[in-house]
């Protein structure tokens, strides 16, 4: 098997991937490792989407229903989670559809995840995510 400049040296294969588009040299790409690192980004901005809404619902539902261990750190990773989510609607607003998609398996996930670290059973926390897709995402919302 032959190694590719793909295999020895990524970022240099992504210089000259970009310089052979520019020029338009298209017969020189390695097309079939373009095609993957294609696909891997919209793969990779999907899981952010999904990793980013469980964390920023599972802060939420321990700010919920635990109030008295309410924190500063808790509210700075819902803020920050939040601004991830809106940034990376702004680079690509199809994604607002994968969060609507996927908001209520992102909900189970975070049941467990706040089940797991406030130690409260997982039933403490409704089977339907208490907090509406808008008001999840509001930069002011934090639910009493």
């Amino acid at each position: 098997m032959q190694t590719t400049l793909y295999d020895k040296d990524y970022c240099l294969w992504l210089e000259e991937t970009v310089q052979l588009l520019k020029e338009g040299r298209l017969t020189e790409l390695d097309i079939n490792n373009l095609i993957e690192e294609i696909e891997d980004m919209g793969r990779s901005e999907k899981k952010a989407i999904k990793s980013n809404s469980r964390i920023l619902l599972m802060h939420l539902l321990k700010w919920k229903y635990q109030p008295d261990k309410r924190s500063k750190s808790w509210k700075s990773s819902i803020i920050e989670h939040r601004k991830r989510i809106r940034d990376s609607f702004l680079d690509s607003p199809s994604l607002k559809v994968y969060f609507a998609d996927n908001f209520d398996l992102c909900y189970q996930d975070a049941k467990e995840l706040a089940a797991a670290e406030t130690g409260l059973p997982i039933d403490k926390f409704p089977n339907q995510c208490p907090f509406s897709q808008q008001d999840t995402l509001q930069p002011d919302y934090c639910p009493e």
